[in-house]
């Protein structure tokens, strides 16, 4: 029986509010305001104090860019592409010239291969916030659930 995927147990961890707030790019009183209205979950310690489970960041982060839509776009937006994906680095895996980036978007999960120079320049670990910007010049769609027409 294999253990947990660590993406897994990360998700599960629970976060001090400081630790949240950073990753969210929101106030401590917003973030106490948000709990008070229940509009994130939060776990009590004994002491009292408030744990937020990465689980509810990743659930937020999307919306956490600003109160609009334009204002979420630009906070994101700063070269053209339109299909920017925020999410959270997995894994980071360097070998040779080469790393894999793995990073959770929702509940899937995008790879992207780039230079290992890049992946140390950035300081990409798991665990950070990070955008997948997808640049393809064709996009093909098959619908969930549907089979393939019969050959011709």
């Amino acid at each position: 029986m294999r253990g947990p995927v660590k993406s897994e147990s990360r998700r599960d961890e629970l976060l001090k509010l400081r630790d949240a707030v950073l990753q969210l790019g929101i106030s401590f009183p917003t973030i106490k305001q948000w709990i008070y209205k229940k509009k994130i979950r939060s776990i009590q310690t004994a002491g009292g104090h408030h744990r937020i489970p990465q689980s509810e960041l990743d659930r937020l982060l999307f919306r956490t860019r600003g109160k609009t839509v334009a204002e979420r776009t630009q906070a994101v937006r700063r070269v053209s592409g339109r299909n920017q994906l925020v999410g959270r680095i997995d894994q980071v895996r360097i070998s040779g010239l080469m790393a894999e980036v793995k990073i959770s978007i929702g509940e899937q999960q995008i790879t992207s291969i780039i230079t290992a120079t890049s992946a140390r320049e950035m300081h990409l670990k798991a665990g950070q916030t990070a955008i997948a910007l997808i640049k393809a010049t064709e996009v093909m769609i098959l619908r969930a659930g549907d089979s393939f027409p019969p050959a011709p």
